[in-house]
This record gives C-alpha cells, sequence and structure tokens, in this order.
C-alpha cells in the first residue's frame, strides 16, 4: 500500500472517503519534514537485524538435521517414522519461504517511497511550513460541511415566527374557551339563584293563610296579603328590545304573606333595595314569627319598620340584579284583581291604592287572599352587573348602560296557587 500527496491533502489510493488516515494527517501537523526524515533510519535499523538472523535462521537447518541421525534409533517405526517426521518438516520449511519472501518484498517496495519522501515534500509552496497548513485546511472543509449541514439564520427566524403565531393562536383559542367557560358558569350560577329565589316565594305563597278579621282599615287590622310599588322615587329601568324599536319597562314590588303553622303566625316579605349602589338591586327576605294568641298585625309592621328605616341586615340577602319584580293576584275566576278592572263587592276586606306604572297596589284583610298570585322576575347577568357596579351610581353612563342591556336579563315567570283561598271573598 503506497501513500502520495494530492492537492495538498494526504490520501490512502483505493481507499473510501471515510476511512482515510486522519491520524497521519494529523500526526504530520505536529512532525516537522526533519523530523520524519531522522524517524526512517532507526526504523530501517530495526528492520536490519531481523533480516540478518534470517540466514543464521537457514544455516542453522542442517545441524539441525545432522542431530537428526543419533535420534533415529529411538524413533518408533524406524526409518518409515524418520521418513514422515523429515517430509513434514520440509512442508514446514517450504511453508515459511514464501513468508520470508514476502518480507523481504515488502522492504524493497518501502525503500523508494522513503527516498520519494524529501521530493513530495520539496513539492510544497513554502517548505515546511506548509505541510502544517495541510490538516488546517482539511479540517476547515470538514468544518463547512458541518455548517452546510446546520440551519441559517435565516430559517431560524422563520421557524421561531411561526411557532409564535401558533402559540398566538392557540393561546387566543384557550382565552375565548376559557371566556366561554367562565360565563357558562357564571349564567348557570344566576339562573340557580333565581330558580332559588322563586321556589322560596312560590312556597312562602302557598302558605299565605287569612287572619279572618273584619276590618279593613290599614293599621288596625292584621294584613294578609299586601304589594306595592317600590318607593316614589323610584324610576323604572327602561330597556330597548334588540333588534326592535320597541322598549320594555322594568318594574320593582314588594309585597308582604301572611302565613300560619299551627299556634304560630308567620310573616314572610321579599324587596329589592333599589338605594343599594353595590351590589346593585339585591333582592331580600323578611321573616318573623309569633304566637297564634298574639296578633299577626306586628308581623307587618316588623316589615314596614325594617323598610322605612333601612334595615337590611335584619332581612336575608338572596340575589343581586334583580331588576324586575312583580306580582299579580288573581280571583277564583281567573280574573286579575284591581280597582279598574273589575269591583268586587267584598271590597271591605280589600283595600285598593291606585296603580303605579300599570301595577295594581293592594292590601288583603279578613278571608280576603288571592285564588292564585302570579310572580315575574327579572335578572341581570353577571357580567353587565358587574360592569354597572363599576359605572357612579346613578348617573347617566350607568343607566344607558343598563338600557342596552335586555338581552342580558332573564325572565322568570309562575302562577301558584292558594290552597286557603274563601272563594265567598269574590261574589260578584
Amino acid at each position: 500500500m503506497k501513500f502520495q500527496i494530492n492537492d495538498f491533502t494526504l490520501r490512502i489510493p483505493g481507499a473510501s472517503p471515510g476511512r482515510q488516515p486522519d491520524g497521519l494527517i494529523r500526526h504530520l501537523k505536529f512532525a516537522p519534514r526533519t523530523q520524519v526524515l531522522d524517524a526512517v533510519p532507526p526504523r530501517l535499523d530495526r528492520v536490519s537485524p531481523v533480516l540478518d538472523g534470517v540466514p543464521v535462521m537457514l544455516d542453522s537447518v542442517p545441524v539441525a538435521l545432522d542431530g537428526v541421525s543419533p535420534m533415529l534409533d529411538s524413533v518408533p517405526g524406524g526409518e518409515d517414522g524418520v521418513s514422515t517426521t523429515l517430509d513434514s518438516v520440509s512442508t514446514t520449511i517450504d511453508y515459511i519461504s514464501p513468508t520470508l519472501d514476502a518480507i523481504l518484498t515488502t522492504i524493497d517496495s518501502t525503500s523508494p517511497t522513503l527516498d520519494a519522501v524529501p521530493a513530495s515534500l520539496d513539492r510544497f509552496p513554502g517548505g515546511e511550513d506548509s505541510v502544517l497548513m495541510v490538516p488546517d485546511a482539511v479540517w476547515a472543509r470538514q468544518g463547512a460541511r458541518r455548517a452546510g449541514a446546520a440551519f441559517s439564520l435565516i430559517e431560524v427566524l422563520v421557524v421561531v415566527s411561526l411557532l409564535s403565531l401558533i402559540v398566538l393562536a392557540l393561546m387566543a383559542v384557550f382565552t375565548s374557551t376559557q371566556r366561554a367557560f367562565r360565563s357558562a358558569v357564571t349564567q348557570t350560577d344566576v339562573l340557580e339563584g333565581s330558580r332559588a329565589a322563586m321556589d322560596l316565594m312560590t312556597t312562602d305563597l302557598r302558605g299565605l293563610t287569612p287572619c279572618d278579621g273584619m276590618s279593613n282599615a290599614v293599621g288596625s287590622c292584621p294584613v294578609n296579603f299586601f304589594v306595592v310599588a317600590n318607593a316614589v322615587s323610584y324610576a323604572p329601568l327602561v330597556q330597548s328590545l334588540p333588534g326592535s324599536l320597541m322598549s320594555r319597562t322594568n318594574l320593582l314590588n314588594y309585597f308582604f304573606v301572611l302565613g300560619r303553622n299551627n299556634t304560630t303566625w308567620t310573616g314572610t316579605g321579599y324587596i329589592v333595595n333599589t338605594a343599594s349602589d353595590n351590589p346593585l338591586y339585591p333582592l331580600y327576605r323578611f321573616y318573623a314569627e309569633t304566637n297564634t294568641v298574639n296578633s299577626p298585625q306586628v308581623l307587618f309592621q316588623q316589615f314596614a319598620s325594617y323598610i322605612f328605616n333601612g334595615q337590611w341586615t335584619n332581612m336575608s340577602h338572596l340575589v343581586d340584579g334583580v331588576v324586575h319584580l312583580t306580582v299579580r293576584a288573581y280571583d277564583a275566576n281567573g280574573n286579575w284583581i284591581n280597582n279598574y278592572y273589575q269591583p268586587y263587592t267584598n271590597a271591605l276586606n280589600t283595600y285598593f291604592l291606585p296603580t303605579a306604572y300599570g301595577e295594581q297596589q293592594l292590601y288583603m284583610f279578613s278571608n280576603a287572599v288571592p285564588a292564585s298570585v302570579e310572580l315575574e322576575l327579572g335578572v341581570l347577568e353577571d357580567r353587565p352587573l358587574a360592569h354597572a357596579e363599576s359605572l357612579p351610581d346613578n348617573s347617566a353612563v350607568q343607566t344607558n348602560y343598563l338600557a342596552q342591556q335586555a338581552g342580558a336579563v332573564h325572565l322568570f315567570r309562575q302562577r301558584v296557587t292558594i290552597p286557603n283561598v274563601d272563594p265567598t271573598a269574590y261574589q260578584p
């Protein structure tokens, strides 16, 4: 195998690029020409003793053969066994001879190559110094090949930009999904709270019981049923309907219900505090009881006192955002009880007040109780309510904002029958 230098690169003929002698290149980088040439004679000197020992070994073969004769008598089989042994020895010598010839041939072929090394080194421009530059050029080419396999700065920037767009899109989807989920959860809470308030009011209305008093004088007789509009200073919330030129007027009533459980009178009332700025439109529930030996009149008076004095902490806070609450009483024939459309002969037990925004206001005493009551409850969603609470209270900005939120109001309507009704209270 011979080495040659071509284009300042040391290569082995017939070897693949991946099997080139990088170790030899690195060795040449740190070995100047003088050191390489100086290392050649010691190597030849180590070869000469080996070659000189070959004739000595060949000369010792006849001597060894002469020593075979005294041993012939001791060999089993006599001369035939000796002949066999000599044949094997000859075969061994014939096998060794080609090996020795190959060693001599290799030595002969190495000598011209070593002689050509100085001439090859002289071919490099700059002499010995240029030989040292050959490995640097080789490594530079290898580094260039490795650099060609990497990503450029533009490619990295494009990938980073695409990944950023994908992440932003995923974040937008995640944010919208999370917002929708929170809105759904909040809306569910609002609906559940509203339904719970409706269930509580309908339960109290079903327990409505007449006190059987015989006077309709307000303040001197127990009140069975009472419904009036909120304070005169309260302005109803008017909302424009989406996609229409029509508007909806939200009204607020508060009412009182008298009930009885065995030997106990119970009084229950509901009212929306329109004077509260945070929270807006909170619904409160009043509850009190007394023994049947006492007049139930004190229960209604206590309810009226809490409202007049603003003692909201003495009542239970149910739900916020109640922008609409109306209560209508109906007789046994399903007629709406009011002083304008339907007169009653038993009017002594029903005291009518002027209508407020189209809703009837009245007191019922003695044996007069409605045969059924229709409730209508409107609750504003949580997000619009929270935004309205952040605006200045009773300002034009807050009013205008709430006027545009008709689509965010959930309406609940239910008619409740009164089991303890006395039909004789509504004879025409």
